[in-house]
Formats: C-alpha cells, sequence, structure tokens
C-alpha cells in the first residue's frame, strides 16, 4: 500500500509541474526572421502574433506577394522556435514519465 501512496504522490507532483509548464508556456515568446531578416515576427503562448516588423524596402509597389511570401515564412519559423521551447517545458516537467501513456494526463511525447 505503500508503493500505490507514493505513487499517487508522484502523479500528483508531475500534475502540478505540468500546470507550472503550461502557465510558462502561455508566456513564452520566440522571434522568427526570413528574407534575411526583413521581415520579423514575434509570437507569444500557443502562438499569438504579438508583433510584425518589416523592412521599409519591401513596402514599395509590385513587393506583395514577395511580402506575403516573407511573412508565412517568418511565422513559420518563430512557430518553429516557440513548440521547440514549448515542447522541452513539457519534458523537462514530465521528467522521467515522458512517453508514458497515463490515463487522464496529457499526452508526452
Amino acid at each position: 500500500m505503500k508503493d500505490l501512496t507514493q505513487l499517487m504522490q508522484q502523479a500528483q507532483a508531475m500534475q502540478q509541474k505540468l500546470q507550472d509548464a503550461q502557465a510558462k508556456m502561455a508566456e513564452t515568446t520566440a522571434e522568427g526572421s526570413s528574407g534575411g531578416g526583413l521581415v520579423s515576427m514575434s509570437l507569444k503562448g500557443p502562438g499569438e502574433i504579438t508583433a510584425i516588423k518589416i523592412d521599409d524596402s519591401l513596402l514599395t509597389p509590385g513587393e506583395g506577394e514577395i511580402l506575403a511570401d516573407l511573412i508565412v515564412a517568418a511565422h513559420a519559423d518563430a512557430k518553429r522556435k516557440l513548440d521547440e521551447q514549448n515542447n522541452a517545458l513539457i519534458r523537462e516537467a514530465a521528467g522521467p514519465m515522458a512517453g508514458m501513456n497515463i490515463p487522464g494526463m496529457p499526452k508526452l511525447f
């Protein structure tokens, strides 16, 4: 019975760590860029865009399609970086239980 109590305490501790990690994830930010830095974008939390910077050289007639492509690429870069940071937070919180499929808990890598 002592083992079961210890296991339950470990599960509760992990659940708290996961909740803490989710709170950190909501505040995590990442910046991505494209076009050699002509377009940059900042993301926060699950992917909310918080800032976009566009070099003035792209704000000329006929550059709309290029600008759109660079914005999409900057977003993809920032989102990849944000996801990497968030995945690291979850893996850290899960500790040795990462990869285990525990009923009632989010799936962890």
